[in-house]
């Protein structure tokens, strides 16, 4: 597939000056450092986790010729900034939430209502499933090596003072959304006003009152983050929620053989891992919510099937004319029937 996004150069541009602010070089050959970092998580977050676990495997699968250097959320600026290191280079692997700038097809992640349980999802997401093979083709056309998704679960709408279990009581409500397409397209299918607020903003948009509620994320966020803020979750489960493991090409193409084999099997690794806990984790924290407070709605399979109709009916076509009718045709015949 070719890139459809022809504004990726001005990204890139401001990536590489962003670079140089960190007084790094590019990865050569002969470099025995890899920069690796995450939009969202921080240390001791699961995603955090994560790329401790990823960067101790390295190190020790390469037996110390790898060193790897991490940075958190917020490290390196915000979700948008951090991406664009990684396709300038700037740094050389990410657990990211990626952003659609530099190609609207990745929107293929934030497709709503593609799948509607557990299974399906994880069918889908891992390696050989249709959702995985999309993205392969898509990321390695923007210059970056696919290693595969990192699954958190369905999200839902977090909020304060009220909530929502239908389409007409979200009337009014005005709630955050991730700032990538079709984010805020699909929350207004479901009812909501919406504004597009980077990670990193969302507590002082909620400590202001600009937003009610925040719509991105599992349920682990908002627990984590804003559980003294937020009162309710209702679980509208419009996105599948994963990061990906990826890689800057040329990074990894100046690695050895062996060094790129170290690397893809500490990726592989660390994803096994995160499909066998992702679920769990997410049980465990609908209830570690509900102990601390937070009230929790679980929606009723006809509820859950009107708002995918809704989010299929009008966020679907705008898709259409993004990503292409070969990509939606393949959503099409592989997503959960209604």
């Amino acid at each position: 597939m070719s890139s459809t996004n022809n504004n990726a150069l001005l990204p890139a541009v401001v990536a590489t000056a962003v670079a140089l602010t960190l007084g790094g070089i590019t990865l050569n050959a002969e470099a025995a450092t890899l920069r690796l970092a995450t939009d969202s998580g921080t240390q001791g977050s699961p995603a955090g986790d994560t790329l401790d676990e990823w960067s101790r495997l390295i190190e020790e699968k390469s037996d110390g010729e790898i060193e790897v250097e991490v940075y958190y959320q917020n490290q390196l600026g915000g979700q948008q900034e951090v991406f664009d290191l990684l396709v300038a280079n700037g740094i050389d692997m990410m657990l990211s939430w990626p952003m659609t700038s530099y190609d609207k097809r990745i929107g293929v992640v934030y497709t709503p209502y593609m799948t509607l349980s557990w299974d399906e999802a994880i069918e889908a997401y891992s390696p050989g499933g249709w959702v995985n093979e999309l993205l392969g083709d898509i990321f390695a056309d923007i210059g970056l090596k696919f290693f595969g998704p990192w699954p958190e679960g369905f999200n839902g709408v977090a909020s304060r003072d009220q909530y929502a279990l239908n389409v007409e009581g979200a009337e009014g409500m005005v709630v955050r959304t991730m700032t990538v397409f079709p984010a805020a397209q699909t929350m207004q299918a479901l009812g909501y006003q919406t504004a597009a607020i980077d990670w990193g903003e969302v507590y002082t948009a909620l400590q202001t009152g600009v937003v009610d509620g925040e719509a991105g994320n599992v349920i682990f966020w908002p627990y984590e983050y804003f559980r003294d803020t937020l009162d309710y979750y209702v679980h509208t489960k419009h996105f599948f929620m994963t990061g990906v493991l990826v890689m800057n090409m040329e990074s990894y193409d100046s690695l050895s053989d062996e060094h790129q084999e170290v690397v893809s099997e500490a990726a592989r690794e660390v994803m096994d891992q995160q499909f066998i806990n992702a679920r769990d984790r997410d049980e465990y924290y609908i209830e570690k919510s509900q102990e601390e407070g937070m009230e929790y709605f679980e929606l009723p399979e006809e509820t859950l099937h009107d708002f995918a109709r809704r989010a299929r009916e009008q966020v679907w076509p705008l898709m259409e004319e993004e990503l292409g009718s070969e990509i939606m045709d393949t959503i099409r015949a592989n997503a959960t029937s209604l």
